[in-house]
């Protein structure tokens, strides 16, 4: 009976350590896409102004959107302001 006490104590402990690291891992995503999406405007402003004479201009919103979705969001509102606006 003790091998299975042990057993079911070192399964809860491992699900309580996954569920912790999950938790404490969505914040540095979160701020990894934030990195990722301002450097790939400031790169899109760098490039496209240079070489298009097209700038995009970073309002709070779009930085957001960057940030949070990473490279796809940035690439969305690099896509919008290009071919929508």
């Amino acid at each position: 009976m003790e091998i299975i006490a042990s057993i079911g104590s070192l399964a809860i402990g491992v699900v309580i350590l996954y569920i912790i690291v999950k938790l404490l891992a969505l914040p540095f995503k979160l701020v990894w896409n934030g990195i990722i999406g301002a450097v790939m405007l400031w790169l899109a402003n760098l490039l496209g102004g240079a070489l298009f004479n097209v700038t995009i201009h970073i309002t709070i919103i779009k930085a957001l959107i960057a940030g949070f979705f990473g490279i796809p969001g940035a690439a969305a509102v690099i896509l919008w302001d290009l071919f929508v606006k």
